[in-house]
């Protein structure tokens, strides 16, 4: 194997693992390491989900998604079928998502879970790889989508 062919093989494994820590990050509730995810300058477009505009800057769509998540009492995103395009410092990672999410003392169904993929934008940055632009492409959805307003309900504001 070349070197420039493990250099491609490492690149694509680490643009993968970005997208598996996003998930870690979310799921355990550590803001700090989803931090470590994103650029400064991140656009989310989660309009498909039912955002109204792209969220630019990273600390803003981290408060928004701990507005959302924080009072959940469990989430679990399972994040597959990678297919990862490297070029130079650029890369895009497309990935299918099925994510539950639970309230558990709540009115209804407890259980709201998506599915659908991502488009990503990644750029490698001093201190590795980093997403600086994503989309959810939102194809399903079951459930009682409540539990996210009555969740974040129970996050201090």
């Amino acid at each position: 194997m070349t070197e420039t062919a493990l250099k491609a093989l490492l690149d694509r494994e680490a643009v993968g693992n970005v997208i598996n820590r996003y998930a870690r990050a979310i799921d355990t509730r550590d803001w700090a390491l989803l931090e470590t995810v994103f650029t400064e300058d991140l656009e989310a477009d989660f309009r498909s989900f039912g955002g109204r505009e792209v969220q630019k800057g990273r600390d803003n769509w981290i408060a928004t998604v701990k507005s959302t998540i924080a009072g959940l009492d469990a989430t679990q995103h399972m994040i597959g079928n990678h297919a990862a395009q490297v070029d130079g410092d650029s890369a895009t990672l497309n990935a299918y998502l099925i994510a539950a999410h639970w309230l558990y003392d709540t009115r209804g169904d407890a259980e709201y879970t998506v599915g659908g993929n991502y488009d990503i934008e990644l750029r490698r940055e001093a201190d590795g790889w980093r997403i600086c632009k994503y989309t959810l492409n939102l194809a399903w959805h079951r459930g009682n989508r409540d539990i996210l307003r009555q969740a974040a309900r129970r996050v201090p504001g």
